[in-house]
């Protein structure tokens, strides 16, 4: 937690001293005491991306102007801010002006101060410090130096400060100090060809630093970062590891109040007794720092963060919602935007081709997570793909595979009525005017490629990138680093890591931009001189309808179950036969001899007594015999 700051120490200590002497006054004298305060406001901004024209709860820069001076009309005290990011990554109208429309109304529009953010660096740091820096300033260098603060932006292989670190505005007496920091992982965010003369360094050193110096310069002291906390939740803000998250908890405490920018988010919160806030983006929001400061001492009496709504979701007549500005438009704005409208208009609305059903990035809403595949990133890369071997235009050898950062999308193609593209919803697409380039990569840098998509710690975890048609490859999100990539494939072949591919890609990532470092490992990189828009646009010229490139191409793997062992079956031992006891011979029983008859005379007598008995005697000791010879051979089976 940050140590008391000097100011706040003082106005405690004079806040304790008053609290002494009035416990000596009658209550009712006590009523009457009020502290006499200096009222001061900061109306904050970030992310507005030349969003100059209104376009729902996107209220516009007139409208936004408006906001500013109804509040400044209130209280003359307040300073108008920005954290980075005016320009770059804009709708077509401003785009195709090269963002002259958007500096020329934000200034109409009272902007005070500003921190550059990463994309004021998407022309190269010359068009920053030799156009846009003296455009903010009414074509004077020294007046618009306020509009690019980066306090942390160095000349290369120095601590020289490239930019103004910091500005101090007085109001009613009060000095508010403003430094300025933007993300340090710039490089990887713009084409590194135009900023190879910067290095980008840490915030919180440069916050810091920046802070001691100013401090006894000022009463109060604002960080303006062009860097932010991944989600809206403050709990989770405060315990964030990132470099942002690392920011917030340990700045000096002579910062105030962090006013922040980048990851496009909406919160209001409290860190250790400080406000930090972000208004989300495209001037649909104003953040607001409400200052009271002693008025004599110039001690911070408070400091208290908060946003507001620029438009409101209201019924119709219908009863749809519908948004509703809150704040009139402000006609000096508003006649620069109409002009730039009209300039604009000519060439935008000519139609470009058709496409089937809504083609979109990756989240929900569309945009939000470029974490996860998505039909336009695809689309994009088979663009590429198409711009580097078929079309008319690409004189080189056809490319195997294109690539697209899904950081370099900034709008989607909706189908609307009919599915008409128009050149200026083309444009909104990829708004960077990059070149097509060809580089010759291995299997093994291939896969290297797609290992830069995480990147834990920072404030985007995943940046998954759009592949083209053919190639095909399996991950797990949850890997050590260098281990996610399970398998790759083209046309349906596995690709070993000493296999050769022409990649395409555009122009920022093939400088290594979003960190994708290897293509600086590929050789033969060749700029084909194509510009993306035109290629795009030409694409659609040779399709009579262009269909949402099909998701699938990145499949999370998914390890197949393990067999389970099917046990052997345990032989079952066959018994052995049993022996048959042989059979116990049954005795034959010994014949019964049969006497021999005696002769019979010739001549048939009547038999006597005595010729009777005889044979009759035989018969029943032969039976007698025969009953003893069968009891005795049943005693014998029993036994």
């Amino acid at each position: 937690m940050p140590s008391p700051t000097p100011r706040r120490v003082a106005g405690t200590a004079a806040a304790m001293a008053a609290a002494c002497a009035l416990a000596f006054i009658p209550t009712a004298a006590n009523a009457s005491v009020e502290p006499d305060t200096t009222d001061i406001q900061v109306l904050t901004i970030n992310d507005f991306h030349g969003r100059i024209e209104a376009n729902g709860d996107e209220v516009g820069a007139a409208v936004l102007a408006g906001a500013v001076a109804q509040y400044r009309s209130e209280n003359p005290n307040t300073i108008f801010a920005s954290a980075g990011d005016n320009i770059g990554a804009s709708t077509f109208t401003s785009f195709i002006q090269d963002d002259d429309p958007t500096i020329d109304a934000l200034v109409a529009a009272g902007l005070d101060v500003s921190a550059v953010g990463n994309h004021e660096f998407d022309q190269g740091f010359a068009d920053l410090r030799d156009r846009v820096i003296p455009r903010f300033g009414g074509g004077d260098w020294a007046s618009g130096v306020d509009y690019a603060l980066g306090a942390n932006v160095y000349a290369k292989g120095t601590t020289d400060p490239a930019l103004a670190e910091y500005a101090i505005r007085e109001v009613d007496g009060v000095r508010v100090g403003f430094i300025g920091t933007v993300t340090s992982d710039t490089a990887t965010l713009v084409s590194p060809a135009g900023i190879s003369e910067l290095d980008f360094g840490s915030q919180l050193e440069a916050a810091d630093r920046v802070a001691a110096e100013i401090a006894d310069e000022t009463d109060v002291i604002v960080l303006l970062s062009h860097s932010g906390a991944s989600g809206d939740d403050c709990a989770a803000l405060a315990g964030e590891d990132s470099e942002y998250g690392e920011l917030v908890r340990n700045a000096s405490s002579d910062i105030d109040a962090i006013v922040s920018g980048h990851t496009h988010r909406l919160y209001s919160c409290e860190v250790d007794g400080r406000p930090v806030v972000q208004a989300y983006q495209y001037g649909t929001t104003l953040g607001a720092l409400d200052i009271q400061v002693d008025a004599t001492t110039h001690d911070l009496v408070s400091i208290a963060g908060s946003t507001i709504d620029l438009a409101t979701q209201e019924l119709d007549e219908n009863g749809e919602e519908i948004d509703v500005p809150q704040f009139p438009a402000d006609e000096e704005v508003q006649a620069i935007v109409d002009e730039a409208t009209a300039e604009a208009d000519v060439l935008g609305q000519e139609v470009v081709g058709r496409i089937s059903a809504d083609i979109l990035r990756g989240g929900n809403p569309p945009g939000d997570d470029r974490g996860v595949e998505s039909t336009m990133g695809n689309l994009v890369a088979d663009i590429y793909l198409w711009s580097t071997s078929e079309y008319a235009n690409y004189g080189g050898a056809p490319a195997d595979i294109a690539v697209m950062n899904p950081g370099g999308l900034r709008d989607d193609l909706l189908y609307g009525e009919d599915g008409t593209v128009t050149y200026e919803a083309a444009a909104a697409v990829q708004p960077f005017g990059n070149t097509l380039t060809t580089t010759t990569l291995s299997g093994a840098q291939l896969k290297q490629l797609l290992e830069e998509q995480w990147q834990p710690g920072n404030e985007r975890p995943k940046l998954h990138l759009g592949i083209s048609e053919g190639f095909a490859y399996e991950y797990v999100d949850e890997a050590p680093a260098g281990e996610h990539v399970v398998s790759m494939s083209l046309n349906g072949e596995a690709i070993a890591p000493e296999d050769e591919f022409l990649v395409t890609t555009n122009s920022f990532i093939s400088a290594g931009g979003d960190g994708f470092t290897a293509f600086l490992d590929g050789t033969g990189t060749s700029d084909t001189g194509l510009i993306d828009l035109s290629a795009t646009v030409d694409y659609f010229a040779e399709h009579d309808v262009v269909d949402p490139a099909p998701l699938g191409r990145a499949a999370e793997y998914v390890a197949e179950p393990e067999p389970t062992a099917t046990p052997e079956p345990t032989p079952t031992a066959t018994p052995e036969p049993t022996a048959t006891p042989e059979p116990t011979p049954t005795p034959t029983p010994e014949p019964i001899p049969t006497p021999s008859p005696t002769d019979a005379p010739d001549e048939e007598l009547a038999p006597t007594g005595g010729d009777v008995a005889w044979p009759l005697a035989g018969v029943a000791a032969a039976l007698v015999a025969a009953g003893v010879l069968l009891v005795a051979l049943r005693r014998r089976e029993r036994a």
